[in-house]
């Protein structure tokens, strides 16, 4: 077995190499073995994370920290990147876990990497650890979001929601597939302003939740983008010009808009002209007097002299008419002097 690899791979070269052959040693394999060293190299990851996290990410409190470290420190994660260093093949493991395919198993390859470290550790000390851990874990903090990263399907659905204020999701288990011992739940998501029904399956209902809500978020998100798309299409402004109580629709046409512009500036004429109109009734009514109880005289004094309106004001009125003939009378009365 050719160590020489791995140890490229995780950039140390063990100055003991029985340590590195008990680090990745399994239990079934002999009574030497790595859990002690998975023990220690557990607590030098978690250290080394924290401290990794601790610098990156200043502005993030406590409880995201912990949150971020936890998910970057689980089975999961450490089983990921032991497969990127392809530890399955440099792994000492029993006859009966051979056979079983324990050289896959998440478990037995998290716990190995964990072991390595510890090796790393005893082998160099904390900073040659530091150096290895650090280097397989800043490419994977340069693709994960910190603010979702360790957050489960329900959770960040729910937050996504509440950030668009809308309505929380309902989730009903609409029907249990298998026997009893090994039962399959199919559980729907619902999201009611959106028209989104999405089903999702697992092997309890919590996990049917997790699956349904992960399609519900895509769901939800494709759903709000396609309708900001549809809102920024360019679409005619209808600007309203009030102009003498007549208002004038404006198209971004430009046929339509000159068409617009020639009918709102005729309305504008128009309405200046019945303007002047009513200034001049007005002026009218103002300037009307009464010359007697049953007849009122009306002056236009528009550019009159004021000499001559005075001479006016001063000639006494006339008498008024007795009746018809008496004003009929008068141009034969004038033929007659």
């Amino acid at each position: 077995m050719d160590f020489k690899l791995l140890q490229d791979r995780l950039g140390h070269t063990f100055k003991d190499a029985a340590l590195l052959q008990q680090a990745l040693t399994h239990r079934s394999h002999s009574s030497v073995h790595n859990e002690r060293l998975e023990f220690l190299g557990d607590s030098v990851l978690n250290c080394v994370v924290a401290s990794l996290l601790f610098e990156r990410y200043a502005k993030i409190d406590e409880g995201d920290l912990s949150r971020l470290r936890a998910n970057l420190v689980k089975q999961q994660s450490l089983y990921e990147i032991a497969q990127r260093l392809e530890l399955s093949q440099f792994l000492r493991l029993g006859e009966g876990e051979l056979k079983s395919g324990g050289f896959r198993r998440p478990s037995i390859l998290a716990d190995t990497l964990e072991a390595l470290f510890g090796a790393i550790f005893l082998d160099d000390g904390f900073n040659s650890a530091r150096d290895v851990i650090r280097a397989l874990y800043i490419p994977i903090l340069d693709t994960v979001d910190p603010k979702t990263l360790g957050k489960d399907a329900k959770t960040l659905l729910q937050e996504y929601l509440q950030g668009k204020k809308i309505a929380l999701p309902q989730y009903n288990v609409i029907a249990t597939h298998g026997a009893a011992h090994n039962q399959e739940f199919e559980v729907e998501c619902l999201v009611p302003k959106l028209d989104i029904q999405v089903f999702g399956t697992g092997g309890s209902r919590r996990a049917g939740e997790q699956a349904a809500a992960k399609l519900a978020l895509e769901a939800v998100q494709n759903a709000l983008l396609k309708s900001t798309g549809a809102a920024r299409k360019t679409r005619p402004r209808a600007s309203q010009l009030k102009l003498a109580g007549i208002a004038t629709v404006q198209s971004d046409a430009p046929g339509v808009a000159g068409a617009s512009s020639q009918v709102g500036e005729t309305s504008g004429r128009k309405a200046g002209r019945t303007s002047a109109k009513a200034e001049a009734k007005g002026e009218i009514k103002a300037e009307t007097v009464e010359s007697s109880p049953d007849l009122s005289q009306t002056r236009l004094d528009l550019d009159a002299d004021p000499e001559t309106d005075n001479a006016v004001a001063d000639k006494p009125p006339a008498p008024p008419a007795s009746d018809e003939k008496s004003a009929s009378s008068l141009p034969s009365q004038s033929k007659t002097a």
